[in-house]
């Protein structure tokens, strides 16, 4: 069986209807259709019933999702085997948002290497769209994200919870978006909690889909935004940034999400790293909370 073909079912998937499948993979609806029609004609079986909120997968395509999954794994286990580097006995892919390897992925990586030495890690950055296909399709072997969606033959566990404060180069500003206001997407949950808090903000000059790339504008030509409290930590304590008082916060869970099938020696020990570094992280913030809370408290941004 052509693997592009299991390639495409997958990301039907990951995506949730023809026409996401179609931008993701660079190509016409009618070609995904297409390859769907062919490997549903190989199989002699319908895979998907498509309706107007999407695709949904027959009782086949559930079960043909599992073979797929693992007709691509395989190929890239293959690749994987095929470029260990020399002296190690295996490698281990971990995909994360670009704010979660600031601070917390960068401590999981060295307490996995002291612990693992053996072990080859490749670390990779990406949105939760190209984390969740990664991992359908078994190229990554763990991702870590906030917003992930819940597939078949994936779990999903919460690390911790992520705090979005405002703060902004004024040191005095108002609890509301100002000119310079950046707007970071961290997802439709943040999206319409924001809406609610601001319901008169007219939208912002400059929207960033990655807090970095947003943070790093902010620091350079002034303004405000939302970012991680923990990542914007250091430039509170050295006054680049200053805490926006009285403005809403927001909670924003941070999960891993990994295959079932998955190595319980490699995964567990991977896992039990992240879950410990969240702890202390979270240990940590609840004794410094006393003293540094400021702001009124929004509801919490929920990750699916």
């Amino acid at each position: 069986m052509d693997t592009e073909l299991a390639r495409t079912f997958l990301t039907v998937i990951s995506s949730g209807s023809f026409i996401s499948a179609a931008d993701r993979l660079h190509v016409s609806q009618s070609t995904v259709s297409t390859r769907i029609h062919v490997l549903e004609d190989q199989l002699g079986c319908v895979l998907f019933v498509r309706n107007k909120a999407g695709t949904t997968l027959t009782s086949a395509g559930r079960q043909f999702q599992r073979h797929a999954a693992t007709l691509v794994r395989t190929i890239e286990q293959a690749r994987h085997d095929i470029g260990i580097p020399e002296g190690f006995s295996g490698t281990l892919v971990i995909g994360g948002r670009i704010g979660l390897w600031e601070e917390f992925l960068l401590e999981w990586l060295q307490l996995m290497r002291e612990a693992r030495p053996e072990i080859s890690v490749r670390a990779e950055s990406g949105l939760e769209p190209e984390l969740m296909q990664g991992l359908i399709e078994g190229r990554i072997d763990i991702g870590v994200m906030y917003t992930p969606q819940s597939r078949p033959g994936l779990k999903l566990e919460q690390l911790f919870e992520e705090r979005l404060v405002m703060v902004s180069t004024a040191a005095r500003s108002k609890p509301e978006p100002q000119p310079g206001y950046v707007y970071v997407d961290w997802g439709p949950e943040f999206y319409a909690r924001h809406n609610a808090c601001f319901p008169n903000f007219g939208g912002p000059s400059l929207t960033a889909n990655v807090g970095w790339l947003g943070l790093q504008h902010v620091l350079a030509n002034g303004g405000s935004g939302y970012f991680p409290e923990r990542i914007v930590r250091p430039h509170l304590e050295a006054r680049q940034l200053h805490p926006v008082g009285n403005a809403p916060e927001f909670s924003m869970p941070a999960y891993v999400a990994y295959p079932l099938d998955g190595d319980r020696d490699l995964f567990g020990i991977a896992l039990e790293i992240m879950h410990r570094v969240a702890n202390a992280r979270a240990k940590a913030k609840a004794d410094r909370r006393p003293r540094s809370a400021r702001g009124k408290r929004a509801s919490p941004v929920e990750g699916g």
